[in-house]
């Protein structure tokens, strides 16, 4: 029987290796795990309630007001006995936070084999996004499998050197986990109390809906961000959602610059259930975030990126999202076109995602026992 400990930190990770995680458990030749770092408490245990994950472990890393280093430290330090007395044949990460690298270089240190779940993401930028992009890096080069989302991901890969043979593209796992959420019925089971989202903003006002955290957005280009999204919400005919994260690099100046504007709310992280009903009834969606770009078009909703560079270069050239930066005159002149041209709000949303068919948990467990079954022989 071949042992798989699947491990991740954050909500997004959890929300992607989900759908690995129940395709993991339909096979009776893994024993499948579940290792949580809970690099982001709060916001992962949303998800494993909505997903139906209980962790075989925790090592309960966050802390108040992180580094990298603190968490690469607790995850490397926490992780090793398990290992040792584990014995996996694979750990499986997903994507580029500090947990990954961590732990696929815990895994290496301990002989065992790495597959990277979402692989070969590049901006060619080491400080953008931070750290992500040289965890990413690191992170594939430790690994054994290589699960690509798209073509232009593996190709990135080929350049660096991976044997081709270790690479496989497979789509990206966030359509899965699209599929099971916007089949789910919300019950009014959402932040704040028992609000449903449809009610968190005015009937009569086109949704803008905001998401807005990266660390290399921090200061100034943050600020500029806030500016253009006030200049936005003084408009009568939209209504600005934002659930804030709670890092207070972001909470404290998104409060002092929008919290008493008329036309924006401000909410604490919503569940992720709550969150994909809001992406569907959005009119656009500005965002720093990497997930965002492949979930919004598989919904239809146009995503102007407010970072400036993105992993995600498919998404920008079928023209489901487009890259703004933090400039504050380029995202009001991007938000603005998209809420006054209906033809250009509609090229975007009528566009193609480039991410996949939903079928891609499938794939990389199948991938995964194929190899069993070569390393048998």
């Amino acid at each position: 029987m071949m042992k798989i400990i699947s491990v991740f930190g954050t909500r997004p990770e959890a929300v992607k290796m989900a759908p690995v995680v129940a395709e993991l458990k339909k096979h009776a030749a893994v024993e499948s795990k579940v290792l949580v770092t809970a690099q982001h408490r709060d916001m992962l245990d949303q998800v494993l309630d909505i997903f139906g994950i209980a962790p075989d472990y925790d090592l309960d890393v966050m802390q108040d007001n992180q580094t990298p280093t603190d968490v690469a430290a607790e995850v490397l330090r926490r992780i090793q006995p398990i290992l040792r007395d584990e014995r996996p044949d694979w750990i499986l990460v997903q994507g580029d936070t500090t947990t990954v690298l961590a732990a696929s270089l815990a895994a290496f240190y301990n002989r065992v084999k790495v597959g990277h779940v979402e692989a070969g993401l590049r901006t060619y930028n080491r400080y953008n996004p931070f750290p992500e992009e040289i965890n990413r890096v690191l992170a594939d080069q430790l690994s054994d499998l290589h699960f690509a989302p798209t073509e232009t991901a593996k190709r990135a890969l080929l350049k660096e050197a991976i044997p081709p043979e270790r690479i496989h593209v497979t789509g990206n796992t966030v359509i899965d986990a699209l599929r099971f959420i916007v089949s789910r019925p919300l019950n009014g089971d959402a932040p704040p109390g028992d609000v449903p989202p449809e009610r968190l903003y005015p009937s009569d006002k086109r949704l803008v809906l905001v998401t807005a955290h990266r660390r290399e957005n921090f200061g100034r280009p943050f600020a500029n961000m806030l500016a253009a999204l006030k200049q936005i919400a003084d408009r009568p005919d939209v209504h600005l959602l934002y659930p804030v994260h709670p890092n207070p690099n972001v909470r404290g100046p998104a409060h002092e610059v929008l919290g008493a504007h008329p036309h924006v709310t401000l909410l604490p992280p919503m569940d992720y259930l709550s969150f994909a009903h809001l992406m569907g009834k959005a009119h656009l969606i500005l965002t720093d975030s990497g997930g965002i770009q492949e979930e919004a078009p598989g919904l239809g909703v146009p995503v102007l990126v407010m970072r400036v560079v993105t992993e995600r270069p498919e998404a920008v050239e079928a023209g489901t999202a487009k890259l703004v930066g933090t400039d504050t005159a380029t995202i009001v002149r991007e938000a603005m076109r998209l809420l006054d041209d209906p033809a250009a709000h509609a090229a975007m949303a009528q566009a193609v995602n480039p991410f996949g068919d939903g079928h891609a948990a499938e794939r990389i467990v199948q991938l995964l026992l194929q190899s069993a079954a070569v390393s048998s022989q």
